[in-house]
């Protein structure tokens, strides 16, 4: 790790972070080229029954499978073939329909390409929305009080899937303003780009907020309002001195709805990619599952260096020639408001919790399936009878621990490889856009599928946003005058390390760590509900969740009580991290 405070130190060599992608990227596809032969089930089988759904085939339908496919010859033959191919544009022929693989792949990457720029306009304006108060009073130097970022938390814990449920039944098919599903033009766009770019948007915004009233404190700043600059001129470059540090979370928030949106897609009926990906894997239809990863990996490497120039472009001369002053956060007061929203949501779990171990959460009822809140079920009951305030109450510790324990493991990972940027920078692009599911069938081929196998799986995908994060904060950090002081005074990396550039990512990371917490529910959630995590009957809010998602219209007490859930436990966390801040200051 370079501390050099140089101009040239700001130009690295390309070299290393082009043969991090390259090695990345062959990891990736030499795993997803295993797959077949790391489910423990038999591939033969497993295609067989994706391509005639029969359950029970011959010995002699097995052989031909294997004969045709040429399974014995074993995954490398294989991969060989298939890159052998590519130069030529023949990414092979499908194992299940046996069409050509490069159009179906096409065909999937402009679907979810087009959903994806509708994802970021969302996601822009939601962000826009969510810091547009700390842009107005920043810039006419009117802001004294820290802000919660309670709005942020809530539409950062809002279940994708089950805000696209919500929004395909009510806009869709009662009101009748979109498409519900299919995908058939541009109208066919809105919903599936809300329901993806709200919860991401809140997550960028509300890392944005938190890091904007650091530049309105700068000397600029006090300087321009001083002279009688508008504060339209002053908003402007106060965003364009925070958002480099934000724009490396577009990859893995924004560009990963690519691989990662197959619940919505789902939802939607969307031929996207994610779920082109997610359909192969299960089928092990190799051809088609290595094509569309090594599209998601070429489109996160070149998404990666198109944020890069425009981080560079944005901090613009001061970067290069090492003369970035650093940001420090001003001492803002807490409003007393925000002792009481935390005191809430902390009794109001507190009570969840003890209401529901007081009940039994595996008892079946099919008697009293699908009732709404009463005095004898607070919450209501699910499909199969059993009562929900039970379930909740049960499922919190393991819920709250297994995603605490993940996000830890993910920002402590990330933490570590982004202050290493030119090893990390390849593999944190090509994670970027591996969906979690995918990720999730790999594990679960070597261990099985468990709850700590799908926490494995996260873990895996999910310290990319810290790492990138990490990497931009860091370059930033180095390229201040403090920072070249201390080298020119004698200290050394050590020393550097723990009194400037640890104190300068830290915050940061814990402020988007906290944010991503619900997100981790829900992907475990995920992976759950395709069989890869937690196994039911076991109580766990995530699960919870996608269990009753189908029922959302006939009975929405059966998702509301896990979502409020989920959505008290972000504001929690959100609001106890600012008034451990406010006592810092």
């Amino acid at each position: 790790m370079s501390l050099a405070h140089t101009p040239a130190a700001a130009r690295p060599s390309l070299w290393p972070a082009a043969a991090g992608r390259v090695l990345a990227g062959t990891a990736l596809l030499g795993a997803v080229a295993l797959l077949p032969w790391l489910s423990g089930a038999d591939p033969a089988r497993t295609v067989l029954r994706a391509r005639s759904a029969d359950q029970n085939p011959t010995p002699a339908e097995l052989a031909t499978v294997r004969d045709q496919l040429g399974l014995d010859e074993g995954p490398w033959v294989h991969l060989a073939h298939w890159l052998g191919g590519l130069p030529r544009g023949d990414a092979g022929v499908s194992w299940v329909s046996g069409a050509p693989v490069m159009p179906q792949v096409g065909t999937a990457l402009s679907v979810s390409l087009t959903l994806m720029l509708g994802a970021f306009a969302v996601t822009a304006l939601v962000a826009g929305l969510v810091c547009a108060r700390t842009v107005f009073l920043g810039s006419r130097r009117r802001l004294r009080q820290d802000r919660a970022g309670t709005p942020a938390a809530v539409l950062a814990s809002l279940p994708k899937f089950l805000l696209a449920s919500v929004l395909a039944t009510v806009c869709g098919v009662w009101w009748g303003w979109f498409p519900s599903s299919g995908w058939e033009g541009p109208q066919s766009m809105v919903l599936p780009s809300l329901a993806l770019g709200v919860p991401s948007g809140a997550v960028l915004g509300g890392l944005l907020d938190q890091a904007l009233p650091a530049a309105f404190h700068e000397p600029w700043a006090r300087t321009a309002y001083a002279t009688g600059l508008p504060p339209r001129h002053i908003g402007r470059n106060g965003l364009r001195r925070t958002l480099p540090g934000i724009l490396p979370q577009l990859l893995p928030s924004v560009v990963a709805l690519v691989g990662g949106a197959v619940a919505v897609e789902k939802i939607f009926n969307i031929p996207g990619l994610g779920r082109l990906a997610l359909e192969a894997a299960v089928a092990q239809d190799l051809p088609v599952l290595q094509t569309a990863t090594l599209a998601l990996i070429l489109l996160g490497v070149a998404a990666g260096m198109v944020i890069r120039a425009l981080r560079h472009a944005l901090l613009g001369r001061p970067l290069r020639d090492g003369a970035l002053p650093t940001l420090h956060r001003p001492p803002l007061t807490v409003p007393r408001s925000l002792r009481w929203i935390t005191a809430v949501c902390a009794l109001a779990l507190l009570a969840l919790v003890t209401a529901g171990l007081l009940r039994d959460p595996l008892q079946v009822d099919t008697a009293a399936r699908l009732l709404p809140p009463s005095l004898e079920h607070p919450l209501g009951t699910d499909a199969l009878g059993r009562d929900l305030l039970a379930r909740l109450g049960h499922g919190a510790l393991r819920t709250a621990g297994v995603a605490l324990v993940v996000t830890t493991v993910s920002a402590v990972t990330g933490l570590l490889l982004g202050m290493a940027p030119r090893a990390s920078a390849g593999p944190t692009e090509v994670v970027s856009t591996l969906p979690a599911v995918l990720a999730g069938l790999l594990i679960a081929g070597v261990t099985g599928p468990s709850v700590w196998g799908a926490a494995c799986a996260v873990c895996v995908v999910g310290w990319s946003p810290y790492a990138a994060q990490t990497a931009a904060l860091l370059e930033q950090e180095r390229a201040s005058g403090h920072i070249a002081a201390s080298v020119a005074l004698g200290a050394g990396r050590l020393h550097l390390l723990r009194r400037h550039l640890l104190p300068s990512v830290v915050p940061a990371l814990l402020r988007n760590a906290v944010l991503r917490l619900p997100t981790t529910v829900l992907v475990l959630a995920s992976l759950g509900f395709l069989g890869l995590g937690e196994q039911p009957p076991t109580p766990e809010w995530g699960r919870l969740l996608s269990e009753n998602q189908p029922y959302a219209e006939l009975a929405p007490w059966t998702v509301l009580g896990p979502a409020a859930a989920l959505v008290v436990l972000s504001v929690l966390a959100v609001t106890a991290g600012v008034l451990g801040r406010g006592k810092g200051e």
